[in-house]
C-alpha cells in the first residue's frame, strides 16, 4: 500500500489538462483513491472520451485562461491542484509564440491567482526538464542546474511557470511543488502533429509506414512511463517536504532513438522500416537522462515500470481503441513523409 492512499480520499482534486495523457491517467488513480476530482480541459490536445467515466468525477470545458471556467471549477473548493494544462509543446510554441506564452504564461499565473484566493492546500505545477537544464547542462541532469540559453518559446514559458510558482510560494504562502516530467510515455497519449514520439511512431508502425527520425539516431532521451510520473504526482501532493521544491520525475535510464524505432516496428510488425530526416534547428539535446535521486529522497519515488514493459502496455492501448486513436490522430492536411519527417518529436 503506498503511503498517499488514504490521503486522497473524500478531498476535492482539480486538474487542468485531465483528459491528456498524464492527466486522464491521474484521473483515474485519484478518482479510485475516493477524492472528488473535477477536469478542466478545452481538448486542444485531447479527447473528450479519454476522461473517465466516474461518478466522482466531474468535466468542464475550457481553458485556464477562462476566468468565467475557472470560477466555475474554484466554486468547488479544491484542496488540490495539478496544473498539467499547456501550450504542447516544442515546435508548436515555435509555430505558435503568442499562444504558448498566453497558455503556459498567462493561464498558469490566473490559476495561481484563483489557487491563492480560494485557499489551496497544496498545488502542484507540471514541468518540463526539456526546458530546464538547457542543451549544455552535465549529465545526469540535477534540480540545482539552470539555464538561461533556451531554444524554444515552450521551454521559456514552462521556467516562467516555475518562477511563478516561486513567487506564489514566496509572498503568498501557496504551498507550490515543482516536478519536472522526462518524455512521458504510455496509454492516453493520442498521436498528432505536435505529440511526442512513441505513440507518433506506434501510430505508423500500425499503419505499415517507415519511422522518421530527425538525426542520426544515436539520441537518447529518457523516457518514462506514465504510471510512474502518476505516482510521482500523487507523492507530490502529499509530502510536506515537497512544498516549494522542484525535483526530476524520470525513469533515470537512456534510450537511443534508433533502438526505441526498432523496438516498435519489431513488436508491432511493421517491416518498413526507418527513414533519417534533418534534424530540427532548435532540437539542440543529443542525450538526456535525469537524476531521480532528490525525487528519491524527499517524497520517496522509484520508477518502477521496465521500458519494454511500458511500450507493450501502450502498444495494447492503441489496438484497444485503435478506431477512436486512429480518428482522432491530427497531422494536417494529408500525412506524407515529408510532414511526417517534420513533426516527430523525440524531445
Amino acid at each position: 500500500m503506498r503511503e498517499y492512499q488514504g490521503y486522497y480520499s473524500g478531498k476535492t482534486v482539480l486538474i487542468t489538462g485531465g483528459a491528456g495523457a498524464i492527466g486522464s491517467n491521474l484521473t483515474r488513480e485519484i478518482a479510485q483513491l475516493g477524492a472528488k476530482v473535477i477536469v478542466l480541459d478545452d481538448h486542444s490536445a485531447s479527447e473528450r472520451w479519454n476522461v473517465p467515466s466516474e461518478p466522482n468525477v466531474l468535466f468542464a470545458e475550457g481553458t485556464v485562461q477562462d476566468e468565467v471556467v475557472l470560477k466555475r471549477v474554484f466554486f468547488e473548493r479544491p484542496q488540490v491542484v495539478f496544473h498539467l494544462a499547456a501550450f504542447f509543446a516544442n515546435q508548436n510554441s515555435v509555430d505558435h509564440p503568442e499562444r504558448d506564452l498566453e497558455v503556459n504564461g498567462l493561464g498558469t499565473l490566473r490559476l495561481l491567482q484563483y489557487a491563492t484566493m480560494n485557499g489551496v492546500d497544496r498545488f502542484v505545477y507540471a514541468s518540463s526538464g526539456c526546458s530546464i537544464y538547457g542543451s549544455d547542462a552535465p549529465l545526469p541532469l540535477k534540480e540545482e542546474f539552470m539555464s538561461m540559453n533556451l531554444s524554444t518559446p515552450y521551454q521559456i514559458t514552462k521556467m516562467v511557470g516555475e518562477l511563478y510558482c516561486n513567487f506564489f510560494f514566496n509572498h503568498y504562502g501557496l504551498k507550490v511543488v515543482k516536478p519536472r516530467f522526462f518524455n512521458s510515455y504510455g496509454p492516453g497519449e493520442v498521436p498528432g502533429q505536435y505529440r511526442n514520439v512513441i505513440p507518433n511512431f506506434i501510430y505508423w508502425a500500425m499503419k505499415g509506414q517507415s519511422l522518421p527520425i530527425t538525426g542520426t539516431g544515436e539520441e537518447t532521451r529518457d523516457f518514462t512511463y506514465v504510471g510512474d510520473i502518476v505516482d510521482g504526482l500523487l507523492r507530490a501532493g502529499y509530502y510536506e517536504a515537497a512544498i516549494s521544491e522542484e525535483f526530476n520525475l524520470a525513469s533515470g535510464r537512456e534510450t537511443r532513438i534508433i533502438d526505441l524505432a526498432e523496438m516498435i516496428n519489431g513488436l508491432v510488425g511493421n517491416s518498413a522500416g526507418i527513414k533519417l530526416a534533418s534534424r530540427r534547428k532548435w532540437d539542440t539535446k543529443s542525450r538526456l537522462l535525469a537524476s531521480v535521486d532528490k525525487a528519491r529522497d524527499i517524497i520517496g519515488y522509484k520508477p518502477e515500470t521496465p521500458f519494454e514493459e511500458g511500450l507493450k502496455s501502450t502498444f495494447g492501448w492503441f489496438k484497444e481503441n485503435w478506431d477512436l486513436i486512429d480518428a482522432a490522430a491530427a497531422f494536417g492536411p494529408g500525412v506524407s513523409s515529408a510532414v511526417r519527417e517534420m513533426t516527430t518529436r523525440s524531445g
